[in-house]
Formats: C-alpha cells, structure tokens, sequence
C-alpha cells in the first residue's frame, strides 16, 4: 500500500452511513433499542478531521444506506437483512428522509450516494462520482466496520484507491468485533486513528 503524500484536492473523508435512523435516538435503530456507545461517539470524534478536510479543500463524501420503497411504499428488504434486523419498516431508510441522511453534525457533504448492500460500490454511483471528482485517496470512517466499512474498503482497493482506515472513527456493536476487523483491513489499507489523521491533513 502507498505511503505516498496526501494531495487533500484528491482526498475524501468517506463518511459510511453516519444517517440519523442509525444515530438519532428517534431513527429506526435508536426506537428498537439498537445502539452502542461507540457508535454513538463517531460524528464527535469525526468532526474535527471534517473540518481540518474542509479547510484544506479536500472532500466529504457521504454513503447512505437506503431501503427502497416498492408499491404502497413498502421497502424491498433483503431476507438476511430482515432477520438480521425484524423492527425494519416502511419509511426507514427511504430515498430523502430525515432518517436516511447524514446527522446533522457532519453536514454538510459535498458528494452523498445512496447505497444498498454493504460495499457503497455495488450497484452505486460512488465509482463515478470519485472519478469525475479527481479523488484518489479515501479516509474511511463510520460504520459498521465489519459490515458496510470493511466491504467498502475492499472494493476499494480492487479498484486502485488508496485507502486510509480510521481506528477509532469506524464502530460496530460489538467490540470485538470491530477490533478483529480492523486487524483484517490492515492488510490492505493504512490504518490510523482520527488525531493522527488529522495532524496528517493539517501538515500539508
């Protein structure tokens, strides 16, 4: 992996599905009672490298996980995601809601794609959209890190972005969890924590 220096024009903090039906206390995930002190944390610990981000005119690149609404509004939700996560209903997630966007804290995003599975490049516009922005180099953070985090940054690498993954600016529910996969996406990523970055983006 390169350890090339950052060129912030071709940098993006992507910002993996920091919405507010995961955060908020009144999102779909915080009514059923889903929540975890560490992910509650993230926006707090992000925002600072946001705006060092933002100051040296580097890029916010937000992924939103959406459930897409068939007849009636009804959400296409894949089996594995249903037993995963029963409580799922019409209107979470949906394309434009409160609950699908970024939380308040990290707004503003210069570039927000919708995303359906794990990996914010399947079947998405993100490839596209980093392209045409010149972007090269991700600075990954959000969640979960063992689920759309980790498929992400998998994806990619294949498609020869260099990655750069936040230790403790990704979280899942389970600490374990996240640890094991953050050892996992070393060998394919730098990893550092969200004050190292910082000082990384504030140097240049």
């Amino acid at each position: 992996m390169s350890t090339a220096p950052l060129v912030p024009q071709r940098t993006a903090l992507l910002l993996v599905d920091l919405q507010n039906d995961f955060l908020h206390p009144e999102g779909a995930y915080g009514r059923a009672g889903q929540k975890a002190e560490a992910i509650a944390a993230l926006p707090g610990r992000l925002l600072p490298l946001a705006n060092a981000m933002r100051q040296k005119d580097g890029w916010i690149v937000s992924t939103h996980f959406t459930l897409v609404p068939g007849k009636g509004g009804e959400p296409f939700i894949s089996e594995h995601l249903k037993s995963l996560r029963p409580f799922l209903a019409k209107g979470d997630f949906a394309p434009g809601s409160w609950g699908q966007a970024l939380v308040d804290g990290l707004q503003p995003a210069d570039i927000t794609v919708e995303k359906v599975a794990y990996s914010a490049f399947y079947m998405s516009r993100l490839e596209f959209a980093l392209k045409r922005a010149g972007i090269d180099t991700l600075i990954v953070g959000g969640i979960v890190t063992n689920g759309g985090v980790a498929s992400t940054v998998r994806d990619a690498h294949v498609r020869d972005f260099q990655t750069i993954v936040l230790s403790d600016g990704c979280a899942a529910f389970r600490t374990e969890v996240h640890d094991t996969s953050i050892s996992d996406l070393s060998t394919i990523s730098r990893v550092m924590t969200c004050d190292e970055a910082h000082s990384l983006i504030t140097r240049i």
